[in-house]
């Protein structure tokens, strides 16, 4: 019988959606993988490009116990001036997550730029709620946030 338990969890696992294998733990969303934030995208290229980019390890910067990738100088300077405004807000965390008081990976293929703020979800559905009301969403997951930051490691 604990075999098939065992089991069960392993194809659990491996049925996930991939976001759920980022360090959740962290005041960052870090992949416990590769060890860089919001799974080596370009947090620059968001509000540059108006898209998901790939960084590339040339162009890294260490950033609130995180490693982050840009896909050149310019957007790696950009992001070491202003972090603050680049960097996804609640760590990368899902607000609308956080909103129900869960702390939930934001995948980096579901982003929404909304008052010059950069944030992740988990899930495309979450985007598109966010998307339809952010003033709630924003001010249930502000309201939590705070417990649930200090409730993740530093």
């Amino acid at each position: 019988m604990a075999f098939f338990a065992v089991l069960a969890g392993f194809f659990g696992v491996l049925c996930h959606d991939f976001t759920a294998l980022a360090a959740t733990t962290e005041r960052v969303v870090v992949s416990r993988y590769s060890g860089l934030a919001i799974e080596g995208f370009d947090p620059v290229a968001y509000f540059t490009d108006a898209e998901a980019t790939q960084g590339v390890a040339d162009f890294e910067t260490a950033e609130a116990g995180a490693v982050w990738r840009f896909r050149n100088e310019g957007n790696r300077a950009s992001f070491v001036a202003h972090p603050e405004v680049y960097a996804p807000q609640f760590g990368g965390y899902d607000p609308v997550d956080l909103g129900r008081g869960v702390a939930y990976a934001g995948n980096p293929r579901f982003w929404l730029i909304s008052r010059q703020r950069l944030y992740l979800f988990g899930r495309e559905e979450h985007r598109d709620a966010f998307k339809g009301d952010p003033a709630r969403f924003l001010k249930d997951a502000a309201t939590r946030w705070p417990a649930i930051e200090q409730g993740l490691a530093q």
